[in-house]
């Protein structure tokens, strides 16, 4: 089921920058985590939030900030760069696309978010980790998450998986 939702090419354009990192970019303005709302007026994807590396400097733990910005009553998208170290101290960052849907949202906007996800979904080719969370409990633990991404995962965030 489609439900004809486009993608805004400021939502396409993010995207496509998380997915390549320039080597010579500044860190600072790296971006780390993205909302995005469907926005019924436009009838499309749009971006509701953006938080770079420098807006998270302050923030002791960003994985701890990426689970507290999912609402239990509102569905989401979001892109979240994911940084974690593994047994073989490699240490990686990669893309994780999640769809919030919380089993407390209104079930007309969990059905036009799931219908939309597609769309969404064409344009993030080359993004290895794709969730849909419905509850905390899907992923919403350090440990959890960190299963998800790899396996011998130590790390997420600078934080011991194990703490």
């Amino acid at each position: 089921m489609a439900s004809g939702v486009q993608v805004t090419d400021e939502v396409k354009d993010i995207i496509n920058n998380m997915k390549v990192v320039k080597t010579d970019a500044d860190l600072n303005e790296r971006i780390r985590l993205v909302i995005f709302r469907i926005d019924d007026s436009e009838g499309a994807i749009v971006v509701d939030k953006v938080y770079r590396q420098k807006d998270l400097a302050d923030v002791p733990d960003v994985f701890k900030f990426f689970v507290g910005l999912l609402d239990s009553k509102t569905c989401r998208y979001l892109m979240y760069d994911c940084h974690f170290e593994t047994k073989e101290s490699s240490k990686k960052e990669e893309l994780v696309a999640v769809m919030w849907a919380p089993d407390t949202a209104p079930i007309k906007e969990k059905m036009k978010y799931a219908s939309s996800k597609d769309s969404l979904k064409k344009n993030q080719t080359g993004v290895k980790h794709m969730l849909e969370m419905n509850d905390l409990s899907d992923y919403g633990t350090r440990e959890s998450f960190a299963e998800r991404m790899a396996k011998g995962v130590i790390k997420l965030e600078g934080h011991s998986v194990n703490a």
